[in-house]
């Protein structure tokens, strides 16, 4: 039996302390054998899970998510802290001195009067920080494990604020179509074909960007709605199941259920 004493309630310290107790050698066998790269997705899949909660207006949820992935946070300082490098305190420490020296408006003397200054403000400040001599050296830096259509937004931010952009949402429309010609061309040749698309993907993201949609939230939307519908059309359907109807009555199920979608 450990040595825990049980609480009504807990706090941060608790938090650590039930880590420290899981990691060591009579503590669970499971957390005892993750490293870094073993428990790397949990760490993704706990932040989708927030911001899941956060989309549909579930506080309770938010509340245990985030919860979740504090602890992914604090898995890997206690981690770090047996292998002799950084503990939990290191990792407050230094969110604690970023905030102090990107907030130069709140603890120093620099003016920020409105929220587009505060970025302005943060951005310079990071980019001294990380020492980006270029505008490429901090696309570069931009987490290559980002969703590839937000990594792609604040790349093509990032040019954006060097002139590097179109005046309006006419252009990337245009691109638009002159990369969908360039995929038609690939695909008739049988080669290139992953390049282009990427580069049709990229340019549907540039025009979202010009026209204030977020791109990965308005494919999240069509992915709502697709499954939506799907659902609908299996009701549709009766006993017999989709895969045994025909294309036509298949194509006549979706166009109801898209139809009673949109009167909604």
């Amino acid at each position: 039996m450990i040595d825990f004493q049980y609480k009504e309630r807990y706090n941060i310290e608790d938090f650590r302390r039930i880590m420290a107790l899981l990691r060591q050698p009579d503590g669970c066998p499971w957390d005892r054998v993750q490293t870094h790269e073993s428990i790397r997705r949990n760490m993704l899949e706990e932040a989708y899970e927030a911001v899941s909660a956060i989309n549909h207006g579930d506080m309770d949820n938010l509340r245990e998510e985030l919860g979740d992935l504090q602890m992914q946070i604090l898995f890997h300082s206690r981690m770090e802290e047996e292998a002799g490098g950084f503990n939990f305190d290191d990792v407050c420490n230094e969110a604690c001195q970023k905030l102090i020296r990107r907030h130069p408006h709140v603890f120093g003397t620099a003016d920020a009067g409105t929220p587009e200054e505060v970025l302005q403000t943060w951005d310079a400040v990071k980019r001294q920080e990380k020492q980006q001599k270029s505008t490429g050296r901090a696309m570069a830096d931009v987490a290559d494990a980002l969703p590839a259509l937000w990594r792609a937004e604040k790349i093509q931010s990032k040019a954006a604020k060097d002139g590097f952009d179109w005046a309006d949402a006419a252009g990337p429309r245009e691109k638009l179509n002159e990369e969908l010609t360039e995929l038609d061309e690939a695909i008739a040749a049988g080669k290139g074909i992953e390049e282009e698309l990427g580069d049709v993907l990229a340019s549907v993201v540039n025009l979202a960007r010009h026209l204030g949609v977020d791109p990965e939230k308005a494919l999240g939307g069509a992915c709502d709605r697709f499954v939506a519908r799907y659902v609908r059309m299996e009701e549709l359907t009766g006993d017999k199941p989709l895969s045994e109807r025909s294309p036509d009555e298949r194509e006549a199920y979706w166009q109801q259920a898209k139809r009673e979608q949109q009167n909604r």
